[in-house]
């Protein structure tokens, strides 16, 4: 079996130029700021404000970031200059002392089998340490957390690797926060939407950090780890009294649900194909696998526990193989008599069981699966003789503590928004609900959540394309005509591109 590609691609959607940015707009004198100021517009969040596509930042992305979009349009009622902190290229990627610290961006390559997503084949030339001292007006910051914007230091290059390499790049000072950079410009309206990367770090790990609720020391959490929904409500809550101290007005974002995006949703928990005698024959290999779960029923195991893990490969599609973390390790009983499984073997199936529809299989995870872990083992496919690792797939128990914390933060964040009547809350959880369910029309089209022909999400599969980002600018535009009586001129999706060929 070789490598599985879950990639259909459509004509409608691809692009190699770069078209128009936006609508031409005729009667500029035509548009309301309403009860709005947006001489200064600020933007404060993510990655998802910083223009992220195609799993880096780069320069065609951030023109198109949605504050950047907005930005434009609110130019034609009383909007100033808006900032970003450009990177140099459209390579992507980053520098750290002329060594390659993150990849350049991913692109359509055509190959023998299609064409495939692929790691642009290019030296990043955007160097961290070459600063472009700050603040602007995006300060969009890839990779933050809610709690690392009121961090001093975390622009600080000694601070490395706690240090975020974006800030770092565009901080005002070596020590200044994110929000002090934020505040120092006196915005007059700005954006907010963060807290994504609070739950997502965690989720695109395949679940390998920590729920951390309970735990309100957020200088003991890994990269990977899911907020506390207290560290995360008491940071919020700062941010957005900053913002709001001087009057400004602004619009904040709440967090869509992390696994309904490409990312969790493109690979079937049932990718691997057999034939009748391909499943026999592997049935056989894991017979005495099942056995072993028998004996170990009433005793290690419970017998809905060993039911759950036990192999059963059928002529069609078959769940992939996983590794359970929250299962019962078995490794160390199975080794010994009456067993005496061997200890490599052993290993393997210490937590092994089929996956369900309950759980979601990580995108990356289709380059290998059906491959061979050992080139000299023909029984080593990966899927199948050997099971994906934890950070491969996500289980139930995982999805289901990304969820609790989603809502818990979108409560937050709702009824902070709500306390405020100078703050607007988008449903942005809603809006992109939409992509995985019908599609958002616009005028050339619908725009779907669908990887790589999709339009709405960029081939790495968590980030909007330019498209996505014109739809998200819209929706908040829509929110300000209609709560600041506003009349801003909306962008025609079809204008904006979605994933680039090479």
């Amino acid at each position: 079996m070789k490598n599985i590609k879950y990639i259909t691609l459509i004509a409608l959607g691809l692009v190699a130029c770069d078209p128009e940015l936006e609508n031409s707009i005729e009667d500029a004198g035509a548009y309301s700021a309403g009860t709005a100021d947006f001489s200064k517009y600020v933007s404060v969040g993510n990655s998802l404000t910083a223009g992220f596509a195609d799993g880096t930042v780069y320069r065609l992305g951030q023109e198109k970031s949605f504050p950047n979009i907005l930005a434009n349009q609110l130019s034609h009622a009383g909007g100033g200059v808006f900032t970003q902190p450009y990177v140099n290229d459209n390579i992507g990627g980053l520098l750290l002392n002329g060594t390659q610290i993150s990849d350049p961006r991913m692109v359509l390559v055509y190959g023998p089998n299609g064409p495939e997503p692929t790691v642009l084949n290019a030296t990043p030339t955007t160097e961290v340490s070459n600063i472009n001292i700050g603040p602007y007006n995006n300060m969009g910051i890839p990779d933050a957390k809610v709690f690392h914007l009121g961090a001093n230091g975390y622009g600080n290059l000694a601070n490395l690797p706690n240090a975020n390499p974006y800030f770092i790049r565009m901080a005002s000072s070596a020590n200044a926060s994110v929000m002090e950079d934020v505040i120092a410009q006196n915005p007059t309206f700005f954006t907010l939407w963060i807290g994504a990367n609070d739950i997502l770090s965690y989720a695109t790990s395949g679940g390998i950090g920590t729920d951390q609720a309970g735990n309100i020391d957020p200088s003991t959490y890994i990269r990977e780890d899911i907020t506390d929904p207290n560290v995360f409500a008491s940071a919020y809550n700062d941010i957005l009294t900053g913002l709001t101290a001087n009057g400004a007005k602004g619009v904040v974002c709440n967090l869509p649900k992390v696994t309904d995006i490409p990312y969790f949703t493109t690979v079937p928990y049932n990718a691997i194909p057999m034939d009748a005698a391909t499943a026999a024959g592997t049935n056989a290999s894991y017979a005495g696998y099942n056995a072993i779960l028998d004996g170990l029923t009433g005793t290690l195991l419970t017998a809905n526990e060993a039911a759950s893990r036990k192999v059963n490969f059928i002529a069609g599609q078959n769940p992939v193989l996983i590794t359970d973390e929250d299962l019962t390790d078995i490794s160390a009983v199975i080794v010994n008599p009456p067993f005496n499984v061997p200890a490599q073997q052993a290993a393997l199936l210490a937590k092994l069981r089929p996956a369900t529809q309950a759980d979601l299989i990580i995108l990356p995870t289709s380059s290998v699966l059906g491959e061979l872990a050992d080139p000299a083992n023909p029984a080593s496919v990966i899927g199948v003789g050997v099971p994906l690792n934890d950070s491969q797939a996500l289980t139930e128990i995982e999805i289901s503590s990304i969820e609790n914390a989603r809502v818990q933060f979108n409560a937050t964040i709702s009824a902070l928004a709500n306390a405020n009547p100078d703050v607007i809350l988008v449903d942005m959880a809603a809006r992109l609900g939409e992509l995985n369910n019908g599609g958002i029309p616009f005028s050339g089209g619908t725009v779907t959540s669908t990887y790589a022909s999709g339009g709405g999400f960029s081939l790495d599969g968590v980030h909007p394309t330019a498209r996505g980002y014109a739809i998200i600018a819209n929706t908040v535009i829509d929110a300000i005509n209609t709560n600041f009586n506003a009349t801003i001129p909306k962008v025609d999706p079809g204008y904006y591109p979605t994933v680039y060929i090479d």
